[in-house]
């Protein structure tokens, strides 16, 4: 996988349009129609950072119909208080209100740090979608120069995040797997396929046991193997349910990003629950068959710039991810989600 713990001078954005778009959205709340994530941020971000920035603007405004204002603020959250307002859909204005100050009065690492451990047990809220926003907006701080709009955006990926935070299910450990793709196999779908993920979650009982490990660095590797592993899956299974199976690779994702940005004492549990993410999305969604897999003579850049043309939110975010794991069977399964979802254009 590319390695994402350094400066990465493909992704600079000289133009400012990352800066442009991001203003341009903060007017917006994370979440239309009561539930549906707001996409925008992500799939901006990946449209600039893989050479797309001229299309960003055009393809803001086809989205704007998708976009709702941000909800009304109700009480402030404070160091005092923020234990109650965890995981309360209704606060998303306070939290992220509360974010943007954590952000501008302290360097957006250590408050990245502090609040890491805190939500990581919510990680499968929102569909995951927090968690997903937030390494993009990481990553984009890692890798590109520090803006004030760039650090905004982690604190609205992060007032998302704990707004939503959702532990999942007591889980019970299954027969242990020797690899992430072994274990993603064995995972057992849910009982009742029917209904929103919300219903779905709450059907888990079990998963196999993968990835224990409290070693910083074997955690990383595992963590890039489970990123590969769900990124190769949707290729051949992503047929099951095309736009919700794209996160069972980029939810993981999104963690391996915010590591570099992370103490190493995090990591550990930073694979574990991402396991359990991409673990529920999979019994959520995947297919009792699997389908042929697909080959593409296709570059990286073209693979891109196809989904890019596509239009679709979560088609663009998946490539973006095939595009970290780099390899022909992750491109092939990136070209299958142009296939299989619907475009936006």
């Amino acid at each position: 996988m590319t390695d994402t713990s350094g400066t990465d001078t493909s992704g600079t954005d000289a133009s400012g349009t990352l800066d442009e778009a991001l203003q341009r959205l903060h007017a917006s709340g994370p979440e239309r129609n009561g539930w549906l994530s707001n996409h925008a941020p992500m799939a901006v971000e990946a449209l600039v950072r893989h050479g797309q920035a001229p299309t960003v603007h055009r393809w803001l405004d086809h989205y704007r119909h998708k976009l709702e204002d941000m909800p009304a603020h109700h009480s402030p959250v404070t160091a005092a208080t923020w234990r109650e307002a965890l995981g309360d859909p209704a606060r998303i204005a306070d939290w992220t209100r509360f974010f943007e100050r954590e952000t501008t009065e302290r360097p957006w690492r250590d408050v990245l740090a502090e609040w890491w451990p805190r939500l990581l047990p919510g990680i499968a809220g929102g569909a995951t979608h927090p968690v997903i926003r937030t390494g993009h907006a990481v990553r984009t701080l890692l890798s590109t120069e520090e803006s004030a709009p760039r650090r905004a955006e982690l604190a609205h990926a992060l007032g998302y995040w704990a707004a939503r935070a959702q532990p999942l299910p007591e889980i019970a450990p299954l027969a242990p797997a020797p690899t992430a793709a072994a274990a993603l196999d064995a995972v057992p779908p849910v009982p009742e396929q029917d209904g929103g993920i919300r219903a779905r979650l709450a059907q888990l009982t079990a998963f196999p046991r993968w990835g224990a490990t409290a070693d910083p660095d074997t955690a990383r590797g595992l963590l890039a193997e489970l990123v590969t592993a769900a990124t190769h899956r949707y290729g051949t299974h992503g047929h099951g349910e095309p736009i919700m199976l794209v996160h069972a690779a980029t939810a993981p994702n999104a963690v391996l990003r915010a590591l570099p940005a992370l103490p190493r004492e995090l990591w550990a549990a930073s694979l574990a629950a991402a396991w359990a993410a991409s673990a529920a999305v999979t019994a959520a969604y995947a297919p009792r068959e699997g389908a042929a897999p697909l080959a593409t003579t296709l570059t990286a850049e073209e693979v891109f710039a196809r989904a890019a043309a596509h239009g679709d939110d979560h088609t663009i975010k998946f490539a973006d991810t095939a595009l970290d794991v780099g390899d022909p069977t992750a491109l092939a399964a990136a070209v299958r989600a142009v296939d299989l979802n619907p475009p936006a254009f």
